[in-house]
């Protein structure tokens, strides 16, 4: 492990860097756009911007980076997305921000092709589960400590915004200074939508509907608290917790889908989210005066109520039961699938989960409008229940089937194709093998 941070600190410490401001990045942009009383559907549609801009980021970035290489690739996209955060905090306007979202969207994407496949270039199949696993504790860490970055300074001032621009900036540094050769890309091909579908309709609908549960989450939680006059420190709180949460859920969750049924363990998560974002609902919107209770245990639950205890808890533990959806809907597909088409795979479920993703938060936008800022939970209680009830349906129409190639594994929302790859259950051929040890060499 120490032999294996050594030869990629510079990689690792300049994707620390990015995670951080990107974590930073859109939940600022939420709070401040509540604080200069954006309309809630403006701030859902800026916030879809970065969807879109990520999507198509994504399919063509990799011709890009066969052009012209990592480097170039690396340094213009880390230089953009600089530039577009200090665009926000000059130009305070809903449009501008949603075209800077976009902008914003579609260089992270870029940014993380180019650091997933130079990472692929550095693993092999005795190292590429610990550099997955690094790779996945500095994504979360680093969108943890760039939730609790909120407090840095107000959301109205614009040191919040140069403070990204400047994380965004240094992330440059350890990457061209490397002395290491970048490796050489090849672009993965994706099954398409259909063929996914016909393969496991259940894994298809249910990362389908997860491309909508992740991004209200992400982007849409920011501007719930502030709607719901929670002070920054408060938001920065949950959101930090909502992070970590999904983090250390994702190793038990994953571990009793790979003993049990895995289309059980997505229907039973699904339903307590499901449970739990009505907990999440009442636990700020509701006084515990409307139940016939003592007056000793309402004055308890009012304390509760007050201080918010009861929504860290729910909140906390909702973040434990959808976040590992991503990975449970991967690993799902992988178990009717050889071990080849794993990252083949990997890729068109990311294409299903994008589509959605592009008009998450512009939807749920629609419901925390009619509905309130509660409407988020509402809109989350939909999507969980949704998959709940398909996966019942699922279950009576097919046989469990066991693939030995395949195990869950943990992955961050936001890895790439190429990320997926780093996954010890996909392999790497023997010829690939041998040409990354001869390139390490050299």
């Amino acid at each position: 492990m120490g032999k294996l941070i050594k030869n990629s600190w510079a990689l690792f410490l300049g994707y620390g860097l990015l995670i951080i401001a990107h974590g930073l990045q859109g939940n600022l942009l939420g709070v401040r756009a509540v604080l200069e009383n954006f309309n809630i559907i403006a701030t859902g549609a800026l916030m879809s911007g970065y969807f879109i801009g990520y999507f198509l980021g994504a399919n063509v970035v990799p011709n890009l980076v066969g052009k012209v290489g990592h480097i170039r690739v690396f340094a213009a996209f880390a230089s953009t997305a600089s530039l577009s955060i200090l665009l926000h905090s000059v130009f305070v306007d809903p449009y501008l921000w949603i075209i800077g979202r976009f902008i914003t969207g579609f260089s992270i994407i870029s940014i993380f092709v180019v650091v997933e496949s130079w990472l692929n270039d550095r693993a092999t199949n005795k190292t590429r589960g610990k550099v997955l696993s690094i790779y996945m504790i500095i994504t979360f860490i680093g969108i943890g400590l760039g939730n609790l970055l909120l407090n840095f300074s107000s959301p109205k001032k614009y040191e919040p915004f140069i403070l990204v621009s400047l994380l965004l900036s240094i992330a440059l540094v350890p990457i061209l200074l490397t002395k290491r050769k970048p490796p050489k890309f090849k672009k993965i091909k994706s099954i398409n939508m259909k063929e996914l579908y016909n393969i496991s309709p259940l894994a298809a609908f249910s990362m389908f509907c997860t491309g909508f549960i992740h991004p209200a989450i992400f982007t849409m939680g920011a501007v719930y608290g502030a709607l719901m006059n929670f002070s920054v420190l408060e938001i920065s709180l949950y959101l930090f917790l909502i992070t970590i949460a999904g983090a250390l859920f994702q190793w038990p969750i994953g571990y009793l889908s790979d003993r049990f049924d895995r289309r059980l363990i997505i229907i039973i998560t699904t339903f307590l989210g499901s449970i739990l974002t009505i907990l999440c609902f009442f636990s700020v919107s509701i006084s515990p005066d409307f139940i016939n209770l003592s007056p000793d245990i309402k004055t308890v639950l009012q304390h509760i109520s007050n201080h918010r205890i009861l929504f860290y808890v729910f909140i906390s533990l909702y973040a434990g039961m959808c976040l590992p959806l991503f990975s449970l809907n991967l690993a799902y597909v992988n178990d009717f699938l050889p071990k080849e088409k794993f990252v083949s795979a990997g890729a068109g479920m990311q294409t299903i989960f994008a589509l959605s993703a592009m008009v998450s938060p512009f939807l749920c936008s629609f419901f925390m409008k009619q509905l309130g800022p509660n409407g988020l939970f509402v809109f989350l209680f939909i999507f969980q229940s949704a998959i709940t009830v398909f996966g019942i349906y699922r279950m009576t129409r097919r046989q469990t089937e066991e693939n030995p190639d395949n195990t869950f594994t943990p992955l961050p929302r936001n890895i790439t194709p190429l990320g997926i790859e780093l996954d010890p259950d996909t392999g790497v051929n023997l010829s690939d093998q041998k040409e990354n040890e001869r390139d390490k060499k050299n």
